[in-house]
């Protein structure tokens, strides 16, 4: 199948699941309130692109390229993060809702979480060096075998993470976030 190559175009209200994307490459595009649920995104290549108010629920990312993304105001429940292209991947996330994703050994170094949903999202094994999690919400979000250095909770809710199992160095934590890391001895601090 041959990829067309889009540029710096605005899409608007486009419903993927009755109009399909072209397949190919999209640079520096804008889609606005998109739908992408359940779409088949396999081999897309999306770069410098902005996604606002857009549904990427359940959509099939598998070697699809996000690189240099921006996600905004969208929803994007039980994406497989960890089927997209390795490299290059790129993305920051502002007001989104990700409950129920998978970031699994994916690598997300310096990447922004900015008043994020990410409930029950798992991040096993993932490299998050250097990520801030800027008033998300993490409630039962797995972190296990999970590289968490410089990586910025202080603003963030409902974690629960083994120090054990984690690599924390220089990790930033509030006073009362810190009871996350304790959690695991069902103690009670009074």
């Amino acid at each position: 199948m041959e990829k067309v190559v889009v540029e710096e175009q605005t899409f608007e209200k486009l419903d993927i699941t009755t109009h399909p994307l072209a397949f190919g490459k999209y640079e520096q595009c804008h889609f606005r309130h998109c739908n992408f649920a359940n779409a088949n995104l396999l081999g897309f290549h999306f770069t410098d692109c902005t996604f606002s108010n857009c549904n990427f629920s359940l959509a099939n990312t598998s070697q699809t390229v996000f690189s240099e993304v921006k996600f905004k105001d969208c929803k994007l429940l039980g994406l497989h993060f960890d089927y997209c292209k390795e490299y290059p991947f790129s993305v920051t996330f502002e007001n989104c809702l990700l409950n129920l994703s998978c970031f699994y050994q994916r690598k997300l170094k310096k990447t922004k979480f900015i008043n994020c949903s990410l409930q029950e999202v798992d991040f096993t094994e993932a490299d998050l060096s250097h990520v801030v999690f800027e008033d998300c919400n993490l409630l039962q979000a797995t972190f296990d075998r999970t590289n968490l250095e410089g990586t910025d909770f202080r603003t963030a809710v409902n974690y629960h993470l083994d120090p054990e199992k984690n690599k924390l160095k220089k990790t930033k934590f509030s006073a009362v976030g810190a009871m996350g890391l304790l959690s695991k001895y069902d103690i009670e601090i009074e």
